[in-house]
């Protein structure tokens, strides 16, 4: 179920679709696009709000990409040091295999 949710962004009150029990989330996100509107808003380049949306839209994707590629890399690493722990486990096992 969804609830109508009211936030304001760049000073525009806006009526937002918000699955329930992810209000929290939501204000957050708006807070944060405030936030960022904000620090856009002393930016002699741009003219418009629909220019400083545009560069908002553009600095968040940029985040999100730099994240997932770095969650990527991470999630590589780990991978690697699952498979040199798996091969110095089996190396370690070896002997008491072949043993028994």
């Amino acid at each position: 179920m969804r609830n109508k949710v009211e936030v304001t962004i760049a000073g525009k009150k806006v009526k937002v679709a918000c699955p329930k029990g992810q209000e929290s989330a939501l204000f957050a996100a708006a807070s944060e696009l405030n936030k960022r509107v904000e620090q856009l808003g002393n930016s002699d380049v741009i003219n418009t709000p629909e220019q400083m949306m545009m560069m908002v839209a553009l600095n968040l994707a940029n985040d999100l990409l730099s994240v997932q590629k770095a969650h990527e890399e991470e999630r590589e690493e780990n991978a690697n040091q699952i498979a040199l722990l798996q091969s110095t486990i089996e190396q370690a096992l070896a002997p008491h295999i072949k043993s028994a």
